[in-house]
């Protein structure tokens, strides 16, 4: 790990939906990290439903508290926010800090707001080497305020809550982005609710499992002097009559279960998307895994080009040069069905073919059958019958599993 006290470089502000955007807004999506076919019916009904009070100004009590029951906290320990992105930008306007330092690789705009705060802001690298898990150590001792994301993205690294733990300090802030937490299985290493960390602030959203992204709705777990302050920093009426009555039913015993049956979903999904691109090992793609979140980050030999070849073969998938400590090498992947995962392989099968730099430029022979792999010389262009069994390994389905 090194730290880092710049910004050159990176675009902090490019997210996943730039690449669904104007010309992309046909593809299918690979690079925004929203569950698939969401919101759910019923929690459609339940926004509309809100839409004959907007006359009234928002009145977010009883989200407020649905959500401290949900997390066993006083109503004081929470803050309803527009999404995890505004309890950034409160958290950068409100806090008086010396040290900003942000763990990354992951989401940028903590360190974007704090940036625009005015704030100088330093970063502790986490290595591919290393499997880009937290050391604590690393983390400057002077560090007064301190951002990490748990799952992160965009390397989907479930972080130990012992070591997380760690990272708390007398007169530090610790910011625990757990935004995708409600992903994972049993929520397992989540801090939310936790009362026992000194310093400890944690975000969530609603965005991804729910598909709220165009609501904007999220929350803040701390402590109550940390959530009165951010209020204070607050406008007025910040969250809507449609958001709030989303966060109620999202809190529910009905959504909780849907969205633990929907983590075991995912990790199922996920686990057969990361079979697939384990399958093209040979042309240099290596997955970053454990992954826990419902995206998988990959390092990939001329990524930039390959990104762009989906692009014309109707895919839409997330660069992560963006991110600091990634380079134009990677890419970000959401984790979809297996349906759409399967068309993926195939199209990223055709894409590396078509991206591939051709022999005579390198001054290498073609890869061939002997070297281990049944399909390698069945990449390029032809389509032979040892390229045709890969498929059927590879892009099996079975309704149900």
């Amino acid at each position: 790990m090194r730290t880092e006290g710049h910004a050159e470089g990176h675009d902090l502000r490019h997210h996943g939906d730039a690449e669904v955007r104007g010309d992309g807004s046909g593809l299918i999506d690979l690079a925004v990290n929203v569950r698939a076919d969401t919101p759910p019916r019923w929690l459609r009904e339940r926004i509309a439903a809100s839409l004959g009070g907007l006359a009234a100004y928002p009145d977010g009590r009883a989200a407020r508290a649905a959500v401290a029951a949900r997390h066993g906290l006083p109503v004081e320990r929470v803050l309803l926010t527009a999404g995890a992105a505004e309890a950034f930008v409160l958290l950068a306007r409100a806090l008086k800090v010396r040290r900003p330092v942000v763990v990354h690789p992951q989401f940028t705009e903590p360190e974007a707001a704090l940036r625009d705060a005015g704030h100088s802001v330093d970063r502790v690298l986490l290595r591919e080497e290393d499997g880009f898990r937290l050391d604590p150590a690393a983390v400057p001792e002077d560090a007064d305020l301190v951002v990490i994301g748990n799952p992160t993205n965009p390397t989907s690294v479930l972080h130990p809550a012992r070591d997380v733990r760690r990272l708390a300090r007398a007169g530090r802030t610790l910011v625990v982005d757990e935004a995708f937490m409600d992903a994972v299985p049993g929520e397992r290493e989540a801090l939310a609710g936790a009362t026992d960390v000194p310093g400890l602030v944690v975000l969530r959203s609603l965005t991804k499992t729910w598909g709220l992204a165009g609501l904007r709705i999220g929350y803040v777990l701390a402590a109550p002097e940390t959530i009165a302050e951010l209020e204070r920093a607050q406008p007025l009426w910040p969250v809507s009559s449609p958001a709030l009555a989303a966060a109620e039913a999202c809190m529910g015993a009905q959504a909780l279960a849907e969205a633990a049956h929907a983590a075991h979903r995912v990790a199922a999904d996920r686990a057969h998307l990361v079979a697939g691109l384990e399958e093209f090992a040979a042309d240099g793609l290596r997955v970053v895994g454990p992954a826990d979140g419902p995206f998988v980050l990959v390092r990939l030999p001329r990524a930039a080009a390959v990104r762009r070849r989906l692009r014309t073969l109707g895919f839409a998938v997330r660069r992560g040069d963006t991110f600091p400590g990634l380079d134009e090498e990677w890419l970000r992947l959401a984790v979809r069905d297996r349906p759409t995962v399967n068309r993926f392989l195939q199209a990223l099968d055709q894409a590396l073919a078509l991206t591939r730099v051709p022999a005579q430029q390198t001054g290498r022979p073609l890869p061939s059958r002997s070297e281990g792999r049944t399909h390698t010389s069945d990449r390029y262009p032809s389509r032979s019958s040892a390229r045709r069994t890969r498929y059927q390994r590879l892009l099996l389905y079975r309704p149900g599993l």
